[in-house]
């Protein structure tokens, strides 16, 4: 059903906003505030654009990017603040892997949880 990488969500310092992508609008409330919270103190923080996307295999990936002409853009910054928030959110993130897998990927969930 999905062959190349999915935007989960976004955010952007340039333009002061975020995106949900609309496919995971069933996700519980709390996460969908929870992913938004995280992308946009991020960008606040760091600059740049980042999003959150699943790969081919479901595994789910920060991205950052900024603007060449961006010289406020923290790159070491970033990179130490995407560990901290692996570390941080581990749980949600794993959670959110898992949910992707099963319900766009369509993998066994017994399977799944047997691997861990």
């Amino acid at each position: 059903m999905y062959q190349d990488k999915v935007v989960l969500c976004g955010a952007s310092a340039y333009d002061k906003k975020y995106y949900l992508n609309e496919d995971f609008a069933a996700l519980p409330e709390q996460i969908q505030k929870e992913l938004q919270i995280m992308c946009v103190l991020f960008t606040e923080e760091i600059g740049g654009v980042l999003t959150l996307d699943f790969d081919e295999d479901g595994t789910l990936c920060f991205e950052v990017v900024a603007n060449e002409d961006d010289f406020c853009f923290d790159e070491i910054g970033s990179a130490l603040k995407i560990k901290q928030l692996q570390r941080e959110k581990q749980e949600l993130l794993e959670a959110l892997q898992l949910f992707y897998k099963v319900f766009f990927l369509e993998e066994n969930i017994e399977e799944l949880l047997t691997e861990e």
